[in-house]
């Protein structure tokens, strides 16, 4: 994972930032500690296919890195590459100064941050293929983001780092209500759908997925659909279109329609209801049986 593009002969620096991590919060590794600061010795992954004249690259570079503290995990951004298709490439060292061996034993997402700390790209990267890190140790190695996790057209060549995104202590899944239902709710309907939120299993990490809570039929044959939608991920997402298809007890497909949010926002680690309104003409069978019923975004 060496070789996906050349470098400047000619350069013999590194342009990124450092990034370090106590074991523990990264591993979940306690280790004792005598205060020493640790010197890492290069590491070539033995089905790295470099040359030589590579290795004399990679070892300049590793001598002249910082000491590091024990029983640390540190990135060390070497270089960085757009490609025509929109990937970025990042070369960068895999420091570990702890007094043993270690294996990443679950995907871990890495950031690629600017000057300023902003998020240029954010990606999950499979590490268990480094299998074991040998102890006091710097491995060379390529990370690919692939298009669609990159956030900035232009990537900057120098002052960016690459980071360990650590997992933050989360709270429980809460109710978020928009502003209009903030006020029209009455305090006891807001008090159900809190209770709701906290009692029900909420959405798996990163999982996106709708809930029931009311339907009925108007005097002009409209279908009101209110449903909670619920966000697991860290991220807060916003929903500009949602197609929706809504089934009665028997099974039947009795609405289908597309409804237009205005970039509708549900915050990171929440659930909002929201009422969605079928007209006569998009509700596909009278006389449905909403004694149970299910809505969905239908598969394409």
């Amino acid at each position: 994972m060496l070789g996906f593009f050349k470098r400047d002969k000619k350069k013999i620096t590194k342009d990124g930032g450092d990034h370090s991590v106590d074991s523990m919060e990264l591993l979940g590794e306690k280790a004792e500690t005598t205060g020493k600061e640790v010197k890492t010795s290069l590491n070539i992954p033995p089905n790295a296919n470099i040359g030589q004249e590579e290795r004399y690259y990679y070892q300049f570079l590793n001598n002249e890195l910082p000491l590091l503290k024990e029983n640390q995990i540190s990135l060390s951004g070497i270089e960085v590459h757009t490609e025509e298709d929109g990937r970025v490439l990042v070369k960068a060292f895999i420091r570990n100064s702890i007094a043993k061996g270690v294996h990443f034993q679950e995907p871990i997402p890495l950031l690629l941050l600017g000057p300023n700390e902003e998020r240029l790209a954010r990606q999950v990267f499979n590490l268990t293929i480094l299998g074991e890190l040998p102890p006091e140790s710097s491995t060379p190695w390529l990370f690919v983001f692939e298009k669609k996790n990159v956030f900035e057209k232009e990537i900057p060549q120098t002052d960016w780092k690459l980071a360990f995104e650590l997992k933050k202590s989360k709270g429980p899944h809460a109710l978020d209500l928009e502003e209009s239902w903030e006020k029209s709710l009455a305090d006891k309907d807001k008090e159900k759908l809190e209770q709701l939120v906290k009692t029900i299993q909420p959405p798996k990490p990163g999982e996106v997925n709708f809930m029931g809570l009311q339907s009925r039929l108007d005097d002009e044959g409209a279908l009101h659909v209110t449903l909670l939608i619920r966000n697991g991920s860290e991220k807060n997402m916003e929903l500009e279109q949602l197609p929706l298809n809504v089934e009665d007890a028997s099974g039947e497909v009795i609405a289908k329609g597309a409804f237009k949010l205005e970039a509708l926002e549900i915050k990171a680690n929440t659930s909002k209801p929201w009422t969605f309104i079928f007209p006569k003409e998009l509700v596909l069978k009278e006389n449905a049986d909403l004694s149970k019923w299910k809505a969905y975004v239908p598969q394409e």
